[in-house]
Parts: structure tokens; C-alpha cells; sequence
């Protein structure tokens, strides 16, 4: 699913860009929807709404509200059989997510120093809101600073040091 490029690249400013946020094609519960079906199909090979429901520890039928909200963004199938699958769309937000969720967790434990606990917690909380670019740049940043390049291990030394 790509990502539409903005018009223009200059910053739109504070007054502007929060407007944008709700322009996130993904809502935090709709990823948690997909990631949820994708790690029951591999898990145990298949997905319905009731298994949906028992995993995120919601009702049956809340859960088949928000499954036909994304059925109708074509982010999820569903057979004659009340099986449910990812359309391609579908597998290809969980597998950004999940890649950012991975970069945001080591950044924020092994760059930032943050408790692990915390660092899954906040990375959960922004996984599905950053853009492809900002995940592809960030990817590069971690690969740097997990080399074993001695800028890499001085940058991390001094920020370590820093944060005593």
C-alpha cells in the first residue's frame, strides 16, 4: 500500500500538521486487527472472527464491527466459511508495521537507553503512524549504530555517558 508523496516538501507548521494525523490510513486498534489475524493464521493456520475476538479480549460482535470496516478498505478477506485473510494490502501494512515496531523497540532501548518495557510500549504506540521514509531512514540509522564502526560505538559511549 503505498504511501501518497506530499505536494510540497516544505513544513506545513505547527498549526497544520496535526491536521494530518487523522489522515493516517491506519488507526492504532485497525493494526492491532491485521497483526492479530496475520500471527493467528501463522500460528495455527487459520482466522475467524470469534479467534480475532478472544485474542484482543473484545466482544464477538465488536470485533466483527471493525473486521467489516477493514473488509471495506480491502484490507481483510473473509470465505464462505467465515475465514478470515489478509488481502495483499493487508500483509504488506503488518509487515511494515511489524519492521517498524523491531526499529522503533531498538531505538528507543539500545540508542535512547529507555527500560525495555517502556520501549515496547511507546513503540507500540506510534508503529503504525510513521511514514515509509521516516522508517527507511531510521532502518539505515540502526543499522549504523549496531555496526561495529568505531563512530558507532563513540556515538553510543558518549550518549550513554550523557545520560548518567
Amino acid at each position: 500500500m503505498p504511501e501518497k508523496k506530499s505536494q510540497s516538501k516544505k513544513p506545513l507548521g505547527q498549526q497544520k500538521t496535526w491536521k494530518l494525523f487523522d489522515q493516517n490510513p491506519l488507526t492504532h486498534s485497525a493494526a492491532h486487527y491485521l497483526m492479530t489475524i496475520q500471527r493467528l493464521i501463522e500460528e495455527q493456520g487459520y482466522a475467524r472472527v470469534t479467534d480475532t475476538a478472544k485474542e484482543l479480549n473484545i466482544t464477538p460482535g465488536s470485533c466483527s464491527i471493525s473486521i467489516k470496516a477493514l473488509r471495506k478498505k480491502g484490507l481483510i478477506e473473509e470465505d464462505d466459511n467465515k475465514f478470515l485473510r489478509l488481502s495483499d494490502d493487508g500483509v504488506q501494512l503488518v509487515h511494515i508495521i511489524r519492521r517498524n515496531d523491531e526499529l522503533l523497540e531498538i531505538f528507543f532501548r539500545d540508542v535512547l537507553g529507555v527500560d525495555p518495557w517502556q520501549a515496547e510500549i511507546d513503540a507500540c504506540k506510534i508503529e503504525h503512524l510513521i511514514s515509509i521514509e521516516t522508517s527507511m531512514q531510521l532502518a539505515t540509522f540502526i543499522d549504523l549504530i549496531q555496526s561495529d564502526k568505531k563512530i558507532a560505538k563513540d556515538f553510543l559511549a558518549a550518549l550513554k555517558k550523557k545520560k548518567k
